[in-house]
C-alpha cells in the first residue's frame, strides 16, 4: 500500500505518481558522487516512501566498510554481494533505492531493475564529479595514481550502459529540492500524468 501517511496533505501529482509506481521501487542509478544518496532521500521524503542506500545495506551485511570489501575480499567478492544485496531489496516492497555506482553495470541486476523498478539515471559531468569526491576518502575504485584518469575511465565505460535507465536527470550544482522536482515532473511525463488533471 502506497506510504503517504507521513504526509497529512500529499500534493495531488505525488499521490498519482505513488499509485503509478504500485509495488516497484524508485532505483537512482549513477556514478560516485552524482547525489544519488542525498537527492535519494529528499525524493522518498516527497513522496512518502522508504529509502534504502544499497551501499549501508552491503556494509550491514558484510559487517565491514565498503573499502575494507574492497580490501580484505576484493571488488568480484563486493560485486556478487551487491547484487545479492540489491536483488533482497528489490523483492522488499517499494522504496526509493540508491545504488552503487557499479550495481547498474551488472545485468542480471539491470534486468531485476527493469522488472521491478523504474531506473532513474543522475548524470553528471566529470568536472562536478570531481570536485563532490575530492571531499571524500572513501572510494576505492578512485584510490589510484591519477584518480582524474580513473573517473575518465570509468565515464567512458559506464554511461552508455547508464543511459539504458528509464529516466535520465542532469546532476548539477543546484539544490537537491530543484533534481527532486524535476525527478518528479520527469516521472509524470513517464507516466503520462498531466500536472493539474487529477482531482
Amino acid at each position: 500500500m502506497p506510504q503517504t501517511a507521513a504526509h497529512s496533505s500529499p500534493c495531488t501529482m505525488d499521490a498519482a505518481i505513488v499509485e503509478a509506481i504500485g509495488g516497484r521501487s524508485l532505483v537512482l542509478v549513477g556514478m560516485m558522487g552524482a547525489g544519488k544518496s542525498s537527492v535519494g532521500r529528499k525524493l522518498a521524503m516527497r513522496l512518502g516512501l522508504p529509502f534504502v542506500d544499497a551501499d549501508t545495506e552491503i556494509e550491514t551485511a558484510a559487517g565491514m566498510t565498503i573499502p575494507e570489501i574492497f580490501e580484505i575480499r576484493g571488488e568480484p567478492e563486493f560485486r556478487s554481494g551487491e547484487a545479492r544485496v540489491i536483488a533482497r531489496l528489490l523483492d522488499s516492497g517499494h522504496k526509493v533505492l540508491a545504488t552503487g555506482g557499479g550495481a547498474y553495470m551488472n545485468p542480471e541486476t539491470r534486468s531485476l531493475i527493469a522488472e521491478k523498478g523504474i531506473s532513474i539515471w543522475l548524470k553528471a559531468e566529470a568536472d562536478i564529479l570531481m570536485r563532490r569526491i575530492r571531499r571524500r576518502n572513501d572510494r576505492p575504485l578512485l584510490r589510484t595514481a591519477d584518480p582524474e584518469a580513473t573517473l575518465k575511465r570509468l565515464i567512458d565505460e559506464r554511461y552508455p550502459v547508464y543511459a539504458l535507465a528509464d529516466l535520465t536527470i542532469e546532476s548539477r550544482d543546484v539544490s537537491h529540492e530543484v533534481i527532486v522536482e524535476e525527478v518528479i515532473d520527469a516521472l509524470a511525463t513517464y507516466f503520462s500524468l498531466a500536472r493539474g488533471a487529477q482531482a
